[in-house]
């Protein structure tokens, strides 16, 4: 191919103003490895007067964002409005249905609308999305094509720097949850509105595409089983610090004869797991497979510098001419595997209860564990005020997620239980 790569971006906050600065910094070299330069030639945003830190000399702007799904002079749309939903979905779809190639680092929209979008790719490179899961980590590419002669067992990891930086500081600095959030916001590590990232919506949505990906499926959101770390507290903390384990959130994507299972939640994870020693706002995956094995992909998982990379590394794709299948191969190829529901899991738990300091309440509590069939391993009770509220710590031997949750229903409603029981999955990783 001859001739640049021109490019109109849409979105000029953080990552659309670090893909500029990046271009403009990394020139020499991205026009090495693409075989010719890529340069933005158009951008659209909300607000034109707004001082993004980088030149807009020489670059056109344009007010409607779908002017460039049909702009001659634009090559390749980068979408980075975000949103699954109104202007970001309608951009891309435009573009599609024009024959035009987009890089987006919109997870929410390819894992709520990946198989819409999907149908509207008139052949050629379709829509790529490396910087959606993980920032700079290349775990999209690592899936889609170095690993392509593997039959992946399992992908899981910490996806969301946010929950991993509040959680790291409960830890280290024997902070609560509310204190650690309003920290982060501070920080600008956390939104104003926090839901997608401490409710697990975030991990989801890059788990959703991950799965799809691995298991050569199509993306399915709506089967992912999702939790958040509003529970956590630095209780939790404390008794997984002391049994060995650290408290991660985690994606989980497993195939087995049943189907693939994809989870979202808390979990307590050994103490010498490559997934415990992963902290502050980094991201780590954990990809198994045959025959390669296990391998583990770690770095920063946000901001302007790694989602940049990722977006520039698809754009030098295209401008290469390198075409990949957007779920790693043919739509007509994919195939329609069960998903394993939540209650069908398997595994050991770690159950904290607040309780009433007085004689037989662990007796009533291990009762009821007994007649569901839940084994203990270990127990854990600190302090000794009679007729006090105290914690109880539980980690079962495996059991059924079904069972556990009954089990839970008639914990909750012994009188000596005075919170509702908080619940942690451990997890082997």
């Amino acid at each position: 191919m001859s001739g640049e790569l021109s490019v109109g971006i849409a979105g000029l906050g953080t990552v659309g103003a670090g893909v500029l600065r990046l271009l403009e910094e990394n020139a020499g070299i991205i026009t090495a490895r693409a075989g010719r330069p890529v340069r933005v030639v158009a951008v659209s945003a909300r607000d034109r007067t707004r001082d993004r830190g980088v030149s807009l000399q020489g670059i056109r702007w344009v007010e409607d964002s779908l002017v460039l799904a049909s702009d001659p002079a634009v090559d390749v749309v980068v979408e980075l409005i975000g949103g699954a939903s109104g202007a970001a979905r309608d951009l891309v779809e435009a573009a599609l249905l024009a024959g035009k190639p987009v890089v987006t680092a919109n997870k929410a929209l390819i894992a709520q609308a990946g198989g819409e979008l999907a149908g509207l790719i008139r052949g050629g490179p379709g829509i790529r999305f490396e910087a959606a899961v993980a920032g700079g980590i290349p775990v999209i590419k690592a899936l889609r094509e170095g690993l392509g002669a593997n039959r992946i067992a399992s992908v899981s990891g910490i996806f969301n720097g946010t929950c991993n930086y509040m959680l790291t500081r409960m830890r280290d600095e024997k902070m609560e949850f509310a204190d650690v959030l309003a920290e982060a916001q501070a920080l600008g590590y956390a939104e104003a509105d926090p839901s997608a990232d401490i409710d697990g919506v975030d991990t989801a949505h890059k788990l959703a595409i991950l799965a799809a990906i691995a298991f050569g499926r199509q993306v399915d959101f709506g089967a992912v089983h999702v939790e958040g770390i509003r529970r956590i507290s630095a209780v939790d903390i404390a008794f997984a610090d002391e049994l060995g384990y650290r408290i991660k959130l985690l994606g989980i994507a497993r195939a087995s004869e049943a189907g693939i299972e994809t989870r979202v939640h808390p979990a307590m994870v050994p103490e010498h797991s490559a997934l415990a020693k992963v902290d502050g706002v980094n991201n780590a995956v954990v990809i198994s497979g045959e025959p390669v094995g296990d391998i583990v992909l770690q770095g920063r998982g946000a901001g302007a510098g790694p989602t940049a990379s990722a977006v520039v590394a698809d754009l030098i794709d295209l401008a290469r001419g390198r075409q990949t299948p957007m779920l790693g191969m043919a739509p007509d190829a994919l195939r329609s595997a069960a998903s394993v529901p939540m209650a069908a899991h398997r595994g050991a738990y770690c159950l904290r209860l607040m309780v009433l300091d007085q004689p037989g309440v662990i007796a009533d509590v291990t009762a009821v564990l007994r007649d569901h069939g839940i084994s203990l391993e270990t127990m854990l009770q600190r302090g000794r005020s009679p007729g006090d509220v105290v914690p109880v710590v539980i980690i079962t031997h495996e059991t059924g997620e079904a069972a556990m949750a009954a089990a839970l229903v008639q914990i909750a409603a012994l009188p000596a239980v005075q919170e509702p029981p908080a619940l942690i999955r451990i997890e082997q990783a």
